[in-house]
């Protein structure tokens, strides 16, 4: 790299340079990917890949006269002070220092650029230039893309920090001389950010950066439009022979242009082609652990259309006004980074439907003379079991779903009539069925209504292969969103085998008669970019004055981003066949009736037979005792309560667990 300098150098001055040469060639690849993290996401892969290897290499003549002595053993940090980096006893005199001081300049704004303004796309790097090829790291797993979106929330120096933290194994010390010498605005406040990140991710945080999500010198590489590029070359050849104004014009005006001329007639040029598209070999989901979306294969009749391929491309990344765009809560609508993988293309109903995958979302494009549409919802923590349908054509209170390759049997049944048997489904060989009605309830939660039916339940049976586990049948409730919601249940204590601690398929005779009564109030759910609901038989009691037997249930729908609410509900004997659960309480966004919430506690007032009001408690499996206070005082020992009470009596209830520390009842609306 610099042999051919070094004899009009100093013999001081050539041996430093060369030293310097050695660290970088020796560092390379951490250095680049310190770069690669430190720049932000929205320049896409290939272009942060080739500005981080130009940055490293351009970081040379910097480095010549900082490069330190070796540490001393004695002044090691955390983790050996970076693994022999040679940041020495002044971290600030180390080779990340101009590498991070290029990338943390390239991420500013602009002195005079206006505050909250977008700033200009980044130059190009000056080397290495790769003409005709689109770089990017491999692609890691769930976890890789969970830490690449947290990091892309970070500032620029907090992103620093985190990688000298966690993979460089820096001090906090160290790191702020580190970032103070790279001219980082605030290098306190980065480390305290990255500190945070670096508490949430846990154990996982020092092992996922060094992954290959995020090594730039392990690429891949995949060739941009051939033909389209060659047609470019020889356009821009019978170009020069116009007129310089009338070229700037033309290429201004085409900047310019609005963007509804990126519709579904044309793709985006800056965006992935049909050709870049990844496509799964049919048999991989049997021979795979990760059973979700990835693993689905190309299916449908227009899965080679590449025009229509294209269009569905470019009004993901650019959609006209005459596109009808939905997406679930908390999912943007932003155009994938990379090319994603296809699932599905062919023609039902005289519409032209494409499902494609990113790895963390599902976009679902349909068109035809009417317009087009475009549906994007979060898939990130698929499974077996929420990765086993994807809705296509919904209409009419029906919806036809494409099924997951590892679906053997397909049924409906309703849900709303326990002992009735399943009805088989038919499907399509592209993996399609036909129609299938919307589930049909009302309720503004799961957990049912306070009295009245709440119309048809019904949800899809499926059963998986053989080939990914023996006997596994679970239900699916179609809700209008791109996917359906999976069902579970979690019976009473003793009255599962084994113990009832986690949720299991709600296709057994218990689990089918608690969703008759608790599941008028999915319809409630729709559109709330629900993943999953669990019914769960959490206590029961014997009620006073003749009343019978009461079941109390908690129901979580936990949604995509995380998030969930719950409805306890009073399900009590001796009701008729579909009419829906007494609802006690709600609550929203909390952690009840989760596994980081397993101890649960709820009250209700109720009249019995006899026309006597009571203030009715119970508490699942951990609670030993209960307290009554407010208009009536009373303790009872035991998971259950039940005092005569006035109507309108003020009252609140409190447990004691095993462990000895008390719980307090949910918190909501009250019936």
């Amino acid at each position: 790299m610099v042999l051919s300098s070094l004899r009009h150098l100093p013999h001081g001055s050539a041996r430093r340079l060369l030293q310097a040469e050695r660290r970088l060639a020796e560092r390379y690849a951490d250095l680049v990917r310190l770069a690669y993290l430190v720049l932000p996401a929205s320049l896409g892969r290939h272009r942060r890949v080739l500005l981080a290897h130009s940055l490293v290499q351009r970081s040379l003549p910097e480095a010549v006269p900082t490069v330190p002595a070796p540490r001393s053993p004695g002044a090691t940090g955390r983790g050996g002070g970076g693994r022999g980096t040679g940041v020495g006893a002044d971290p600030s005199r180390s080779v990340w220092v101009p590498v991070l001081r290029g990338a943390l300049g390239l991420c500013r704004r602009p002195r005079l650029w206006p505050p909250g303004a977008r700033p200009p796309r980044l130059l190009l790097p000056r080397l290495p230039v790769v003409l005709g090829l689109r770089l990017f790291p491999r692609v890691g797993g769930a976890e890789e893309i969970v830490l690449g979106q947290a990091l892309s929330g970070l500032s620029a120096p907090a992103r620093a920090a985190f990688v000298l933290l966690r993979v460089e194994c820096l001090t906090e010390d160290e790191t702020r001389a580190v970032l103070t010498a790279a001219d980082a605005p605030d290098a306190e406040a980065a480390v305290r950010e990255a500190a945070r990140l670096d508490a949430a991710l846990g154990a996982t945080a020092a092992a996922l950066p060094a992954s290959d999500e995020f090594d730039a010198c392990t690429l891949q590489a995949r060739p941009t439009d051939l033909v389209r590029r060659r047609r470019r070359v020889r356009l821009a050849g019978a170009a020069l022979v116009v007129a310089l104004t009338a070229s700037v014009s033309a290429v201004a005006g085409s900047t310019h242009s609005a963007p509804d001329a990126a519709g579904p007639d044309r793709a985006d040029r800056h965006g992935p082609r049909a050709a870049d598209l990844v496509r799964v070999d049919p048999r991989i989901w049997a021979d795979t652990s990760r059973v979700d979306f990835t693993a689905w294969p190309a299916r449908g009749d227009r899965t080679g259309d590449r025009a229509l391929l294209d269009r569905a491309l470019a009004v993901w990344a650019r959609p006209s006004s005459r596109t009808q765009v939905t997406h679930g809560p908390g999912t943007t609508t932003e155009p994938p980074s990379r090319a994603p993988q296809l699932l599905y293309a062919g023609v039902l109903d005289g519409r032209s439907w494409v499902v494609f995958h990113d790895g963390q979302r599902l976009a679902r494009y349909s068109e035809s003379d009417s317009g087009d549409t475009l549906s994007v919802a979060r898939v990130d923590d698929a499974d077996v079991t929420t990765a086993a349908a994807v809705a296509l054509d919904t209409r009419d209170g029906t919806a036809r779903y494409l099924l997951a390759p590892w679906v053997a049997e397909t049924a409906t049944r309703d849900l709303a009539r326990p002992d009735s048997p399943a009805r088989p489904l038919a499907v399509s060989r592209d993996g399609v069925t036909v129609p299938v009605p919307l589930f049909d309830g009302g309720g503004e939660g799961a957990g049912g209504a306070a009295s009245g039916g709440c119309g048809r339940h019904p949800v899809l049976q499926f059963r998986s292969s053989s080939a990914i586990a023996e006997h596994h049948a679970f239900l699916l409730a179609g809700l209008g969103g791109l996917t359906p919601v999976h069902l579970t249940y979690t019976p009473l204590p003793g009255h599962g085998s084994p113990p009832a601690r986690q949720p299991r398929e709600a296709t057994g005779p218990a689990a089918l008669t608690a969703w008759a009564r608790v599941g008028c109030g999915l319809g409630g759910l729709a559109e709330g970019g629900v993943k999953a609901v669990n019914a769960w038989d959490f206590a029961e009691q014997d009620l006073p004055d003749g009343g019978g037997h009461a079941v109390w249930t908690c129901s979580r729908a936990d949604t995509w981003e995380g998030t969930g609410d719950v409805t306890v509900a009073l399900r009590l004997s001796g009701a008729r066949p579909g009419e829906p659960a007494r609802t006690v309480t709600r609550a929203r966004s909390t952690a009840a009736c989760s596994r980081f919430g397993q101890n649960v506690l709820a009250r209700t007032r109720w009249r019995s037979p006899q026309g006597r009001w009571y203030v009715l408690a119970a508490g699942s499996r951990a609670v030993t005792g209960l307290t009554l206070t407010g208009d009536v005082d009373a303790t009872r020992r035991g998971r259950t309560l039940a005092v005569r009470a006035p109507e309108h009596a003020a009252t609140r209830v409190r447990a004691r667990l095993v462990s000895g520390e008390e719980l307090g009842e949910v918190s909501g609306r009250r019936r």
